[in-house]
């Protein structure tokens, strides 16, 4: 099934402790894309500057089923990243924000993508996510992403938005920020009570929950010898999260756990090199080895004490 994702496309400028790199294709739709294309095809919708190496993005999806014809191109500077990690990766320093055109984004979805049955709401302005949702025909699985910065500004926007989504992604700062819980399955509660049946919380090199209203299932982060660049693993989660669910077409619980661990094994991926190189290098048997990887890495026998 296709993936309908709307979200940002970026030129990022990284440095971290071990390299940097200037001017690398970024934001959360290339990072989503890059991700969920490997297990289904995916529609990308963004909006660009007369400045973006359109080229350059054409030929890294060239071989990936990502239709860019929702990418619309504007008069104006593209949306421009400058940050710096130290060695706590978790920890992004915001050194510029250019937003360019982004500042102007207002999402058109072409129509033949708004058919699209698996929706990812990238982290923008709530209010255009919420617009989205206006455009697209009865799709099966809505999930959204979101930040600080429109928890503190967009909170209402974000309020409207739970009760028209299926799943939120976002950060364990976040949820308590937006819940004013500090317990997380506190917080997870919450947020269901007001319209999501899932929520996943990530939590960096820590792993991620997911809660359901019953259950609540983790998985770990991989345990990495070399993270080179953390940016874009949250939204290469959500592409792997997605993705999979979308190649499988079934929510059922076991699927969504298989999910979480899809998700967590790209985001793995996505931080061993800068931008989406790594992404765009891996294949279905890469992908199969590292989940047989999470697999043994939390299974046990469990023994019955008498």
């Amino acid at each position: 099934m296709t993936v309908l994702v709307v979200g940002s496309v970026a030129l990022d400028s990284v440095e971290t402790p071990f390299g940097k790199a200037d001017n690398v294709l970024g934001g959360s739709g290339t990072f989503f894309s890059a991700s969920a294309s490997h297990f289904a095809p995916v529609q990308l919708v963004g909006i660009v500057g007369n400045d973006f190496p359109i080229d350059r993005l054409q030929s890294a999806f060239a071989k990936r089923p990502i239709d860019l014809d929702g990418l619309e191109k504007a008069d104006g500077p593209s949306f421009r990243w400058r940050g710096r990690y130290t060695h706590d990766l978790n920890a992004a320093e915001t050194l510029e924000t250019h937003l360019g055109v982004f500042s102007n984004f207002s999402p058109k979805i072409p129509e033949k993508f708004r058919r699209a049955p698996f929706v990812f709401l990238g982290n923008i302005d709530p209010r255009l996510q919420l617009s989205v949702l206006t455009q697209v025909e009865r799709p099966k699985f809505v999930a959204c992403d979101t930040m600080n910065f429109w928890i503190q500004s967009r909170r209402p926007d974000i309020l409207e938005l739970l009760k028209r989504v299926d799943v939120i992604t976002l950060n364990d700062g976040e949820a308590r920020q937006l819940t004013e819980q500090y317990n997380l399955v506190k917080a997870a509660r919450w947020i269901m009570e007001r319209g999501p049946k899932l929520v996943v919380v990530k939590k960096g090199e820590h792993g991620a929950f997911m809660f359901t209203e019953s259950t609540v299932f983790f998985a770990p982060a991989y345990p990495l010898e070399s993270v080179f660049d953390p940016t874009g693993a949250g939204d290469s989660f959500a592409g792997g999260f997605i993705g999979y669910l979308a190649r499988s077409g079934e929510l059922t619980e076991a699927n969504l756990r298989r999910a979480v661990v899809y998700g967590s094994a790209m985001g793995s991926f996505a931080v061993e090199k800068f931008s989406i190189d790594r992404l765009l290098e891996i294949g279905p048997t890469d992908i199969a080895r590292r989940v047989g990887e999470f697999h043994r890495l939390t299974s046990f026998e469990q023994e019955i004490l008498t």
